[in-house]
């Protein structure tokens, strides 16, 4: 039996590609001994990922950034440096300088300079959706078995592979697949890709809604809303009247948590009335918060600083920590030690130039991918919406979380391939969309050499040589030029010196008009063995898909 193999080596994602989505592979694998902060494989491969770039840059430099690249990806690195300076206590603030780094500066820089077409941004946003449907099967599991995080004394909170410390993990990975999917659905051309994306969305809409993060429910509908508007009001009215139904459908017909998420639901509308224990120690700590920055409004309190002054700025309304179970981890207490705002602990740890710095540079990144989509007019609208849309999702996420555990790599991932989208130069458009399963797009037409000639036309066609038609012979005698040109030839309407000399005129000042030519009476043949002498100058041959008679390559 013969095997063909060139279609199974199209399969497999590009080899400079490999240390991007072994970063996406090993987040499926859980933390070790259940801990929720960095030091995972997921964070070895980020470093691995981060090296394998800057050696390929220096060694081959295959793609520099460009200045604006390097201004917005480089900000953060002010606001960063100049908090860590400041800080209090500079070697307590070390490790966060690497944190940040890491999240938002280096990894980021790595997947711009990696991802070099769209179809390689297809490859990383499919392996994003793929990672999505694997933490969602584990979180489906965990609610239908009971298996979960605690929620309300019931181990039924959906959390994947990161545990009951990261209860956000899940959720962040399942909704960065369904707003990928939704950017494939509403932008890409190919009925394939689009069907297989709305089949993946709709199937990640179960884990998120038995993740119970509101959060992440909130920053989810305002991303993908966000992108309808994009693809136009008429659109969004009607995928929006469907959503509504399909979760009618869901939570009152299939009773998919519909006690639970209803009540979840609910207390996002009780953020002022009635809060829960949850909101109250937010609110308490986003007020902390500020408190630091009012004591440090340039520089703040320094990196990895909230936990320290977090009680001197607090209320007696903050409880001690959260408390977290299940998922096969026993009862602990788990210690405040954010704010759950990132805005908030960007301006309490590192003062208002660090807001100024790295939000600035998330805005930069938001004003350039809007622009470019715009300006795409169509071509390359997947691409751009799958890049806004991860965008704003994590911008709106901000508002109620902040970075820390593994799935922040993640989080790097999806700014990196938002900055690409942004701020990456702008290739040449392609016969076939990036993320259908088809080849690339057909070979460029091979061009003429110069000075080449094609072979004789077909009788009757009244057609020489390359670019010289049955009208290229002139009468001897007339004085008048040749009607067409042949290879090297002057093209006519170029040549003016020789137009003037023929009509009996003066060239015109510095420009020198060939010698003339002494001519019989009598027909000339088609073809005249060349006398010795200096060889003309060629004339520049007409680009390709030139008309015919104008002495084209494809005349």
């Amino acid at each position: 039996m013969r095997f063909h193999l060139v279609p199974l080596a199209r399969l497999l994602p590009p080899a400079h590609l490999l240390p991007l989505l072994a970063v996406v592979a090993l987040l499926a694998v859980p933390p070790p001994h259940g801990a929720s902060g960095t030091g995972t494989v997921a964070d070895a491969a980020s470093a691995v990922l981060v090296v394998f770039c800057a050696v390929r840059v220096v060694r081959d430099r295959a793609r520099p950034l460009s200045r604006t690249a390097a201004v917005v990806l480089g900000l953060p690195v002010l606001g960063i440096c100049a908090a860590a300076v400041a800080s209090h206590d500079p070697a307590a603030s070390l490790p966060g300088v690497a944190r940040y780094l890491q999240v938002f500066v280096l990894v980021p820089a790595a997947v711009v300079l990696l991802v070099r077409d769209r179809r390689d941004f297809a490859v990383v946003a499919w392996a994003m959706i793929g990672l999505a449907l694997v933490q969602g099967t584990v979180g489906v599991v965990q609610y239908v078995t009971g298996t979960g995080a605690s929620y309300q004394g019931e181990d039924v909170r959906a959390v994947g592979t990161f545990g009951a410390t990261d209860v956000m993990g899940m959720a962040t990975v399942v909704a960065y697949g369904i707003v990928a999917a939704a950017g494939i659905v509403l932008g890409s051309p190919g009925r394939r890709p689009r069907t297989w994306a709305l089949v993946c969305g709709g199937l990640l809409l179960v884990p998120l809604v038995v993740s119970f993060s509101r959060g992440a429910w909130i920053a989810t509908v305002l991303a993908c809303a966000l992108l309808l508007a994009l693809c136009g009001v008429r659109r969004a009215v009607r995928v929006g009247l469907a959503a509504g139904a399909l979760g009618v459908v869901l939570v009152a017909g299939l009773g998919i948590g519909s006690q639970l998420v209803q009540e979840r639901a609910a207390s996002i509308t009780q953020v002022a009335a009635a809060p829960d224990r949850s909101v109250t120690d937010r609110y308490t700590m986003w007020a902390a918060a500020a408190g630091m920055w009012r004591a440090e409004p340039l520089t703040g309190v320094g990196l990895k600083g909230f936990p320290h002054y977090r009680d001197s700025h607090a209320s007696l309304a903050l409880s001690s920590g959260s408390d977290t179970a299940g998922a096969g981890q026993g009862f602990q207490r788990q210690p405040l030690l954010s704010p759950h705002n990132m805005y908030l602990l960007v301006l309490g740890e590192q003062g208002l130039l660090g807001l100024l710095t790295v939000a600035g540079s998330w805005l930069a990144l938001l004003v350039c991918a809007l622009r470019r989509l715009v300006d795409s007019r169509w071509d390359g609208l997947d691409c751009g919406l799958v890049a806004v849309g991860l965008l704003v999702w994590q911008l709106v996420d901000f508002v109620y979380a902040d970075i820390g555990g593994p799935a922040t790599v993640l989080t790097a991932l999806a700014l990196g391939l938002a900055a690409w989208w942004a701020l990456a130069p702008p290739e040449p458009a392609v016969s076939s969309p990036p993320f259908g399963f088809r080849g690339g797009p057909p070979p460029a037409p091979c061009p003429v050499p110069r000075g080449a000639t094609r072979p004789e036309s077909a009788p009757g066609t009244g057609t020489g040589p390359v670019g010289a038609p049955a009208t290229a012979t002139a009468r001897a005698g007339d004085g008048s030029p040749s009607a067409g040109t042949g290879a090297g030839a002057v093209p006519p309407g170029r040549d003016t010196a020789r137009r003037a000399t023929v009509r009996g005129g003066a060239p015109k000042q510095g420009v020198q008009a060939p010698a003339p030519t002494a001519t019989t009476p009598g027909p000339v043949p088609r073809a005249t063995a060349p006398t010795p002498g200096p060889a003309p100058t060629p004339a520049p041959v007409p680009r390709a898909g030139a008309l015919r008679g104008t002495g084209g390559p494809h005349g």
